[in-house]
């Protein structure tokens, strides 16, 4: 496997970050970047020359990564020329939030071949229940396939994400990339490091990722009073504070950003389920433990490529830690470095909501928030 980056920036135009020589060979190029910017066809017709038989594929996001940095108002592409595995790319539009389901379903259904050991998802990030995605994927796959990946970013407002795939980015796409190989090794893992605090409340009013009462209060204007002053910077304030969603019978828990909220009724809009009858915690920020949180997920993904060096690095990592952490933010890129060695290239980008599988090896993925996923890869 080989990589080749560039960078664009309204100032200078595109540059290469490393030249490698891929050009008519690469087959798929990632690119994540500002969402005014991927709206404009000339960027995608640059890479299209640059990489004429690539497939080309990304998101707007909330902050763009390349190697140890962090960008926010440019487009990083990076382009991998893979020696034997193959690459097909499955798109689905989606109409409303109950179609999640049924879009995971036919992503998977397109991909689920002969030879397939991994699915990257690229999402929409707003008109979307990552819940149900994933559990769509996972019906069809049937814990078969690995799959991780991420919901499109805008910053922190919250307004439009949008998708590309061989054009200008456009809203209410979702992708899955399907990894075909013998010979490709797949690692990942999720890790947030937010604490959780005050006492558990039982979910008594909620439909899908709508929560409308706890403790058969409303949810709102319960949270409110958690958020004191921050209240007024809603939904962007709930970001430094997500739930902690307890799931019955199990030592799993997984965390759930606010998208919106809804004064009318005094319910809120969840990235992922939160199922009535479930109990939730308010979690709050510690920058060292998020620091920490890059580290297990590097340690975790490295576990399943059999702790060598990977050729390439997929970071998505949720918008509220790049909120919290702040001018610390690249500390989180750097404690994956040194986890995953110099060999590999870094990219990425922050995001509304990652998906990867709760623990090293399992094949059967989750929405997550608030944390950082890693997807490495090697061939050998």
């Amino acid at each position: 496997m080989k990589t080749e980056q560039c960078i664009y920036s309204t100032t200078t135009g595109w540059e290469k970050k490393n030249v490698n020589s891929l050009n008519n060979n690469s087959q798929l190029v990632f690119v994540f970047g500002n969402k005014e910017l991927l709206k404009e066809q000339k960027h995608i017709d640059y890479l299209k020359t640059e990489y004429p038989v690539a497939n080309i594929v990304g998101c707007s996001t909330s902050g763009e990564i390349c190697q140890q940095e962090v960008f926010n108002q440019n487009i990083i592409s990076t382009a991998i020329w893979f020696e034997k595995s193959k690459v097909e790319i499955a798109e689905e539009h989606i109409n409303t939030m109950e179609d999640s389901f049924k879009v995971g379903e036919r992503l998977a259904a397109k991909l689920d071949k002969e030879q397939l050991i991994h699915v990257v998802i690229i999402s929409e990030g707003l008109n979307i229940n990552g819940s149900e995605l994933t559990k769509g994927l996972n019906s069809r796959f049937n814990k078969r396939i690995s799959i991780t990946g991420g919901l499109a970013g805008d910053q922190d407002n919250f307004s439009e994400t949008v998708i590309v795939h061989n054009k200008a980015g456009e809203k209410n796409l979702v992708l899955a990339i399907g990894f075909y190989s013998e010979i490709l090794q797949i690692g990942y893992g999720s890790m947030g490091g937010w604490d959780s605090f005050g006492v558990d409340r039982e979910v008594t009013k909620s439909i899908g990722n709508t929560l409308y009462e706890l403790d058969g209060q409303p949810a709102l204007e319960l949270y409110k009073k958690f958020l004191g002053d921050h209240a007024a910077n809603l939904p962007a304030s709930a970001l430094l504070f997500p739930l902690s969603l307890i799931i019955k019978d199990t030592e799993t828990s997984l965390v759930r950003t606010i998208l919106s909220v809804n004064e009318t009724d005094g319910s809120m809009i969840f990235a992922g389920d939160i199922p009535q009858g479930e109990y939730v915690r308010l979690m709050k920020a510690n920058n060292d433990r998020l620091i920490d949180g890059a580290t297990g997920a590097a340690e975790m993904s490295k576990m399943s490529i059999k702790n060598s060096d990977p050729d390439l690095a997929i970071l998505i990592s949720c918008v509220g830690r790049k909120l919290v952490l702040k001018q610390r933010v690249e500390e989180e890129l750097d404690s994956v470095r040194e986890v995953i060695g110099n060999n590999a290239t870094i990219t990425g980008f922050y995001s509304y909501g990652e998906i990867c599988p709760t623990k090293p090896f399992e094949q059967h993925c989750e929405l997550h928030n608030q944390t950082m996923t890693i997807t490495l890869f090697k061939e050998v």
